[in-house]
This record gives C-alpha cells, sequence and structure tokens, in this order.
C-alpha cells in the first residue's frame, strides 16, 4: 500500500543554523559544523523559516520501506543538532583478568596504541575519524573518552578499538579481555 504524502518535521533550536542545498544538509552551531549527504534517498526536504525555523521531510508516493527513511533522516539531522550544540562522548574501559592493558595516546589524542593485550607482544594502532579525539579519564583508572560533534564517527572509533581488542583461538566465555564501550552519552551536560 502506497501513501499519497507522508511527512516528518523538526524544529530547529535557537543558535544553530541549518542550509539545505539539493538534499546536501550543512548544520552550524557554537560547537562547529557537520555537512551530511543524503542524495541517496529520494525526499522532499524543505527549511521553514518562521517564529520558529523547522525542517519538512516530505515522500510522495512511497512504500513501506521509503516511507521509514523519513524518520532516519530526521534522526540524521537531529543527531548533527545535537552535535552541534553539546557534542558525543563515548566512555570506554580496558577490562582484564590478568595482563594490565596499556592504552596509549598519540598525535594530540588522533590516535592510541594498546599493548600487553593478554600479554602478546603485538601492538595494536587504532586511529581516529575525523574530528574525534580520545583523552584519558583522571577520574577513573583503566577509562578513556571518546569526544567529538559527528556521533557516527564518534561511535565507529569506538568500534575500532574494541575490534583492535577481538580474543582469538580462546573460549570468549572466559576470556573477557578487552576494551569496551562503559558509557554513550553528550560532552555539554544538562
Amino acid at each position: 500500500m502506497r501513501d499519497v504524502l507522508q511527512t516528518e518535521e523538526l524544529e530547529i533550536p535557537d543558535g544553530v543554523t541549518l542550509n539545505i542545498k539539493s538534499r546536501l544538509i550543512t548544520v552550524e552551531g557554537p560547537r562547529g559544523k557537520l555537512t551530511k549527504n543524503v542524495r541517496h534517498v529520494n525526499m522532499d526536504i524543505q527549511l521553514i523559516k518562521g517564529k520558529t525555523n523547522k525542517v519538512l521531510l516530505a515522500v510522495w508516493q512511497g512504500g513501506r520501506k521509503h516511507v521509514a527513511c523519513l524518520r532516519t533522516i530526521k534522526s540524521l539531522i537531529q543527531n548533527m543538532i545535537t552535535g552541534v550544540t553539546k557534542g558525543f562522548a563515548y566512555k570506554m574501559r580496558a577490562v582484564y583478568a590478568h595482563f594490565p592493558i596499556n592504552c596509549i595516546i598519540q598525535d594530540d589524542g588522533k590516535a592510541m596504541e594498546i599493548r600487553n593485550f593478554l600479554g602478546e607482544k603485538i601492538v595494536r594502532h587504532v586511529n581516529m575519524l575525523d574530528g574525534v579525539t580520545v583523552v584519558e579519564s583522571k577520574a577513573q583508572k583503566d577509562e578513556i573518552i571518546l569526544e567529538g560533534n559527528d556521533v557516527q564517527n564518534v561511535s565507529q572509533s569506538a568500534a575500532s578499538i574494541q575490534g583492535a581488542c577481538r580474543v582469538r583461538n580462546k573460549d570468549i566465555r572466559k576470556f573477557l579481555d578487552g576494551v569496551y564501550v562503559s558509557e554513550k552519552g553528550q560532552i555539554v551536560q544538562n
């Protein structure tokens, strides 16, 4: 069953400017600027200016899967707005039973080195994606914090760190060592 028209609306808060040009969305705020290309999804994206600025997303004659893209693009824009106003922070903890994992931050937080994982001599290097910085936590031992404006880059950097510390050729129910995400949140707390 195709719907003639399905729409989603999103309000833009004060202090954030949003530009849309041929499905290329640019969001600017106090923390910086983010750009996202959504040309792969066929939909109308309009910026309605008034007392409160709004973004209107519309799909004409869309099937079920096509209409589902509306909420996805709305969430993408919402995450971009949150990123340029509050930023995203992921906390990760190094977990080990015997051999202490050494997390060494390099290039002013642009890269990370993991040593002594399960007592292995191999050194694991993980580079952060654009706009993501990694810092050691002052409050907690064996904790690192990833910060950035783009939630996709921050979460992918966290996944890359976790993926670098996978246990191989052992029972993963017993060997639970690794670097895992312990908390997700914003840099600027309300």
